[in-house]
């Protein structure tokens, strides 16, 4: 066990983040969450996802259809429970995020990433961010 992580996450995000577990679908805090803002990661804060790509994908999970930039994750196959996916891990600490499959949105990009709420932190958009608009 990682003494930084383990001592910033609950045992739940840990147990999600560093030890690959899920949570149950429709389970998280951010499935049917909509507002403006951005997804961090848990463990280091790095930005995932933004807001205007969160959908809901029917899956019981958030789903975003793009990351916040190229760089932001990085992508193994995952063949564990006897099926091949994609594993979804932050590129700066490696947390477990979810996995990511080409069933999203073909108007966009066809990808859903399916993300663990307990592998995420939500960031508000400031007011203040609103009055460039």
């Amino acid at each position: 066990m990682d003494p930084k992580y383990a001592a910033k996450l609950t045992p739940e995000q840990y147990n999600v983040c560093f030890l690959k577990g899920t949570e149950p679908p429709g389970s998280g805090k951010y499935n049917k969450h909509y507002k403006p803002g951005s997804y961090h990661c848990a463990a280091c804060d790095q930005e995932l996802f933004k807001s205007d790509t969160k959908y809901d994908s029917g899956s019981g999970w958030p789903a975003f259809w793009n990351m916040a930039s190229p760089d932001t994750v990085k992508t193994t196959e995952d063949t564990s429970h006897g099926m091949t996916r994609t594993e979804v891990m932050c590129r700066k600490c490696g947390a477990h995020l979810g996995h990511v499959f080409d069933d999203g949105p073909q108007d966009k990009t066809g990808k859903r990433y399916c993300i663990n709420s307990l592998a995420l932190n939500f960031i508000p958009t400031s007011s203040a961010d609103h009055s460039r608009y």
